[in-house]
């Protein structure tokens, strides 16, 4: 009997690890043959544990499951849930970058490849750089960190810098709240960032790699290290696939700073210097690690690239809305039914994501607002919830995707408090290095404390600081800031103190 039982953070936290060891111990116990598999979450999380029993080449489904349920479980007296890939949330899932996580061993490099792993690689291979760049370029993919630049653009800039040395640095310091894609990759899949990183390095001349995590991400370390180690053993890494090329990867850990997600305060940590924004231009394109030519990716989007060189950039673009192509891997949090990841393809609108695949608030009680993009991003309440997920569409209607994490609450939630809480955050975050970002969000703070207080003539001054905020800050950390504040103040003007009017 084989069973599977991921070894990912979030069903570690929910007692993965007990289970395991009472299904050691009760197939012990009764001389049963029992071989446990370790895998990534399905994104799930509301079934996590979710346990996997293989029958007749497909894998049976129970969760969530405590380790009391385990002589049930290995009696066949456990209600399951079917076939895991026809539950409904995971069916209904356009998955291409995540298509591998849950259903590998996440350091089996066999198992990888058998499900269409280093297919991508092996193609590059036989390719010039411009060439892989184009392809690139024609999937349309955008950067999956929170500008969605698009990535052919960026790749290309550095193909074409002059400098005896170039560097891909993939920025998985995933620190917006309700965001998690980065670390169920690494943790669910994590050859497949490596696959992606080392044909960047062939479309730009690189010959290094760092992955660049937080520290709050101990699982994504170790199985990063390890999944780094084996692709050296088997000549992923190094010179890779026995050809003329060499390439190699450095896991470094950041210390948890939130404004190292922004990529010149990660370049400046990464070379061991305190994280502060730097000025652009340069751009670091140009001049990055070290003052070398780098490119700077999100995890998702150099993990995306390996599917693109293997399919092509058509099959890619053939997903999406607009200039938005592709899927893109949405994180359902907060106050709802069904958490977890969801990959889809660019355009669902938001309403459907919140109503019909996060099932609504988990409370019951009608959803009030959603917050997309991370802590800085804006909030959308129901009358926007016909606005298309994509780029474009979110940006003409006053918000920005970001990492593509929404944060759902009821209606019993004060944005007053959740503005509050935004100017806090930018105020504890910031690295100090602009006025308008180490000042404004003290400022901030206070002023709507006045308002709070009853002090209408605040409202004006708050609108002014945001306003200031978001033309001055030199990274996104200060401006972005004011989105969560002003669309709270836009959408909920009765919840700061009735005088939205005196602002107009």
């Amino acid at each position: 009997m084989r069973i599977w039982v991921p070894r990912d953070a979030a069903a570690k936290a929910l007692g993965a690890e007990a289970v395991v060891a009472a299904i050691r111990a009760e197939a012990d116990a009764r001389g049963l043959e029992v071989e446990i598999r370790r895998n990534g979450s399905r994104g799930m999380l509301w079934l996590e544990p979710l346990v996997e029993i293989e029958e007749g080449g497909a894998r049976m489904g129970f969760g969530p499951v405590t380790a009391a349920d385990v002589p049930a479980l290995l009696d066949g007296r456990l209600q399951g849930l079917g076939p895991v890939e026809e539950i409904p949330f995971l069916a209904r899932q356009d998955r291409l970058t995540f298509a591998r996580v849950g259903r590998i061993d996440p350091l089996d490099l066999g198992q990888y490849e058998a499900e269409g792993g280093l297919a991508g690689l092996r193609r590059a291979l036989g390719m010039d750089g411009a060439g892989i760049v184009a392809e690139v370029t024609d999937s349309g993919l955008r950067g999956r960190g929170g500008a969605g630049f698009p990535t052919g653009i960026k790749w290309e800039t550095v193909r074409r810098a002059p400098g005896p040395r170039k560097y891909i640095v993939c920025n998985a310091d995933e620190g917006d709240s309700g965001t998690f894609a980065d670390r169920m990759l690494m943790e669910g899949d994590p050859f497949c960032l490596i696959e992606g990183m080392v044909i960047a390095g062939l479309a730009v001349g690189a010959e290094k790699g760092f992955v660049y995590i937080r520290s709050e991400y101990p699982d994504a370390i170790e199985t990063m290290e390890a999944a780094v180690r084996i692709a050296r053993e088997n000549n992923i890494l190094g010179r890779v696939l026995h050809s003329s090329h060499d390439f190699d990867i450095e896991v470094r850990v950041g210390a948890g700073a939130y404004v190292c997600g922004e990529e010149t305060s990660l370049l400046n940590s990464l070379e061991g210097k305190r994280g502060v924004v730097r000025a652009k231009p340069p751009l670091p394109a140009l001049e990055g690690f070290l003052g070398r030519p780098t490119v700077v990716n999100n995890v998702i989007s150099l993990a995306t690239v390996p599917v693109i060189l293997e399919k092509g950039a058509a099959h890619y673009a053939g997903f999406g809305l607009g200039r938005s192509k592709g899927t893109m891997p949405i994180q359902i949090a907060g106050n709802v039914r069904f958490g977890g990841l969801f990959e889809t393809a660019f355009g669902m609108p938001l309403g459907r994501l919140v109503e019909e695949i996060a099932g609504g608030t988990a409370s019951g009680r009608p959803v009030k607002a959603v917050q997309v993009g991370g802590p800085l991003g804006a909030w959308f309440a129901p009358a926007r919830f016909d606005t298309p997920f994509g780029y474009e569409e979110f940006d003409g209607a006053g918000g920005l995707i970001g990492h593509a994490g929404i944060v759902v609450v009821d209606d019993t939630a004060d944005m007053r408090a959740m503005a509050r809480f935004a100017m806090e955050f930018c105020a504890v975050e910031s690295c100090g290095k602009c006025t308008p970002c180490r000042i404004g969000a003290v400022r901030g703070v206070e002023t709507i404390d006045r308002i709070a207080a009853g002090d209408a003539s605040a409202v004006p001054l708050l609108v002014d600081l945001c306003e200031t905020m978001k033309d001055g800050s030199l990274c996104a950390l200060g401006g972005f800031t004011p989105y969560p504040v002003m669309s709270a103040l836009e959408q909920f003007p009765e919840e700061f103190a009735g005088v939205r009017e005196a602002a107009e």
